[in-house]
């Protein structure tokens, strides 16, 4: 019995190598079948990139274009993103010109349906119809507020005070000339050198479209002749159209005033503390040497957009509001913005922002197109405490010591302002 195990132990061992050997024999056999048999899918068009020195391995031309070339269904401002998007885009420009649109925003606004505006309001009707429009002559200009070729004192750091007014405001803008806004030199905090203030008024053309009142245009050159800083253009100046403010100051900044180191831009309703916020701008503006200087860099420039910021916000559909967006406008969330009462931004960032601009469509809500171009940037305007554009608490107002960490406060009346103003100074001390 024990033989008899034996020889079939062994008849096994001998039996599983040849085995083994048999199916590697018929794996080789299969492969090598399957490859000879095996014929590669023709190409029949290749795409080499215009101007490609050395294209190397070919790429295959796709079968469906990766890019959609018409534009989407849904929001009319969505649609002319994606028209300027695509027009701007270096791949897909020739390709949009040869269909026909050169992806521009007066191409795409002639190609709608008029029925396709029925449902908007008056005001909505009247921004389409213009917002194609971003250039309007100065009817009143300032070419010398900022020195002769604008060029301010060398080495003083200068603040431009950027205040959007409308014509009859007249004791707004008086107002703020004699508080807060007051243009000349000034002893920087602590005494660390003078800053250069300048105070400009941003104005539109105001006639019988915005509604009766009274022809003003003989005071506002009265006004204009004794006080120089008065910038107005020949647009109509309607809650909507205070976006075409924001570029045609870009514009005029760059030609007129392009070394003034930062820009408040506000309204002529907010009174800013501006002791303050020249010593939040030095202690910006010594940082940034630091870090400059820390990385041998002359040529590194300071990107400062500050605020009361808003985040995650969305259109406001009530029809019955002032900042009525219909969902067949724009759809989707705001990128982070801050309010419009009052921001603070750096000299060098105005350039950048005027370029940006020319790929984001206009938008009726002015702080909300800041907060569009900052985002087409890469930027974030950044948030501060101290801007209360929405107004303090309504128990704090009339409590001077509640305006101590105050930057900026919104909504205040002439008499308001000037009485707050006498009751700020020496705030410190008393609180």
């Amino acid at each position: 019995m024990a033989r008899g195990r034996c020889n079939g132990k062994l008849l096994c061992m001998c039996l599983l190598p040849c085995m083994m050997t048999g199916h590697l024999i018929i794996y080789i056999l299969v492969s090598i079948f399957v490859t000879l048999s095996y014929t590669p899918p023709k190409i029949s068009h290749r795409y080499v990139a215009p101007g490609a020195s050395d294209p190397g391995p070919w790429s295959p031309l796709p079968l469906q274009p990766f890019w959609n070339l018409q534009l989407v269904d849904g929001a009319l401002w969505n649609r002319l993103q994606h028209a300027l998007d695509r027009h701007h885009n270096p791949i897909l420009n020739v390709n949009a010109t040869r269909r026909g649109t050169n992806g521009t925003e007066r191409d795409c606004l002639a190609g709608l349906p008029q029925d396709s505006l029925a449902d908007f309001p008056e005001q909505m009707r009247a921004f389409v119809a213009s917002m194609h429009r971003r250039q309007y002559p100065l009817i009143i200009n300032q070419p010398d507020t900022c020195g002769p070729n604008g060029t301010l004192k060398p080495n003083s750091p200068a603040l431009l005070i950027a205040i959007k007014s409308q014509v009859g405001n007249f004791e707004n803008r008086q107002a703020i000339r004699e508080t807060w806004g007051r243009s000349g030199r000034v002893t920087g905090p602590q005494g660390r050198g003078v800053w250069e203030v300048r105070t400009v008024f941003l104005l539109g053309r105001q006639d019988a479209g915005n509604g009766p009142h009274p022809d003003l245009g003989r005071l506002l050159e009265l006004e204009n002749q004794q006080h120089a800083d008065i910038l107005q253009w020949n647009f109509r100046d309607t809650f909507f159209n205070l976006t075409l403010k924001d570029l045609l100051f870009w514009d005029w900044f760059h030609e007129h005033c392009p070394t003034a180191t930062f820009v408040f831009k506000g309204d002529d309703d907010v009174l800013v503390r501006t002791n303050r916020l020249l010593e939040y701008l030095q202690n910006r503006l010594d940082e940034h040497l630091i870090w400059r200087s820390q990385r041998n860099d002359s040529d590194l420039s300071l990107d400062l957009f500050v605020g009361e910021v808003i985040y995650n916000a969305r259109p406001n559909r009530e029809p019955n509001t002032k900042y009525y967006i219909p969902e067949s406008f724009y759809s989707g969330v705001y990128p982070p913005y801050a309010g419009g009462g009052g921001v603070v931004y750096s000299g060098s960032l105005v350039k950048r922002l005027s370029e940006v601009s020319k790929l984001v469509p206009l938008f009726p809500i002015d702080d909300v197109y800041l907060g569009m171009c900052l985002n087409r940037l890469g930027l974030s305007p950044s948030h501060h405490p101290g801007f209360f554009t929405f107004d303090l608490p309504r128990y704090q107002r009339t409590k001077p010591c509640s305006y101590k960490s105050v930057l900026l406060v919104h909504k205040r009346t002439p008499k308001q302002m000037l009485m707050l103003w006498r009751a700020l100074y020496g705030l410190p001390v008393r609180c």
